[in-house]
């Protein structure tokens, strides 16, 4: 019998009606517990906020399987010599592209005027169509393609960008001052990376059309705080809507909770959903009894 240790003893309550019957359902057999000794776990269920931070014990671990899409917090470990899998989980990847299509259409449609409208002004003045509002998407892995799909299906036309060249994207130096040039959405679903970090500064953000709308549920670490704050003082950047932070949850004092053109959602634009992302655990489980390649398997030197 496989012995499971589900590192992340917090959410133990929300995956314990759900992990054991997709386990079942994957015809394994295992015994899931939240303390085991190193020499019996089997695999490794892990969120970066666990305790277990020394793997060198766990000689026997055929992988560690982490709950989150990020794994910057743990990649860098150097006591992790076991394959390590992020999460791609479809109830994660819904729940993105519902916060990204509505925030899209909140801006495109002008939205605010109208909810917040204390002056009881009398505007009709009608905003674009979908096809005449272009968004860029920065990131185009499991999550951007979902959302770029989503804007499409309604007639947005999507640039993509990733850093490393794929079919269809745009990539590389000149291919993000290409992106960056025609988005009046910017959308940003990059991981944390030495190269991401800081990638929207002063200089890209210049690169955007004035008023440019920047959308951010991706990695707070992507954007220049001070630089954006300043973008948006001058009237470069229009609005941010923002769902991740450098520090979370973000301090009482941080200017953006008081600024004007600054929406803050408290990093609920996606979560990994216990029924979903159990039966992505139970199938790299099985692949790994298999002998089979497991999914989302992380590249150390990409750090993702």
């Amino acid at each position: 019998m496989l012995t499971v240790l589900f590192a992340a003893p917090a959410l133990w309550p929300e995956y314990e009606p759900h992990l054991p019957a997709a386990l079942a359902e994957a015809g394994l057999t295992a015994r899931i517990v939240t303390e085991a000794a190193p020499a019996e776990v089997d695999y490794i269920i892990y969120a970066p906020a666990s305790p277990l931070q020394d793997f060198t014990p766990y000689t026997r671990t055929k992988a560690v399987l982490n709950l989150w899409a990020g794994v910057e917090k743990i990649v860098g470990n150097p006591t992790l010599t076991q394959p390590l899998c992020r999460m791609v989980d479809p109830g994660l990847t819904e729940g993105m592209v519902e916060w990204v299509v509505g925030h899209t259409l909140r801006h495109h449609l002008g939205m605010d005027r109208h909810i917040v409208n204390p002056g009881h002004v009398w505007d009709p003045t009608c905003p674009p169509l979908a096809r005449e509002r272009p968004v860029t998407i920065l990131g185009m892995g499991a999550l951007g393609s979902a959302c770029a799909e989503a804007l499409r299906a309604l007639n947005f036309p999507v640039t993509g960008w990733s850093r490393t060249e794929k079919p269809g994207q745009l990539h590389g130096a000149q291919g993000l001052r290409q992106a960056l040039s025609t988005a009046q959405i910017l959308v940003t679903l990059l991981p944390k990376t030495p190269e991401t970090e800081n990638l929207l500064d002063a200089d890209r953000l210049a690169l955007l059309p004035r008023g440019a709308v920047i959308l951010n549920p991706g990695r707070g670490a992507l954007i220049d705080d001070q630089a954006l704050l300043a973008a948006l003082d001058a009237g470069q950047i229009g609005h941010a809507t923002l769902d991740v932070f450098r520090v979370e949850p973000l301090p009482q004092d941080h200017p953006f909770w008081s600024h004007p053109k600054v929406t803050v959602t408290p990093h609920i634009a996606a979560d990994t959903r216990a029924v979903t992302s159990s039966r992505v655990i139970a199938e790299n489980i099985r692949r790994g009894e298999a002998g089979e390649p497991f999914l989302h398997l992380v590249d150390r030197a990409r750090g993702y």
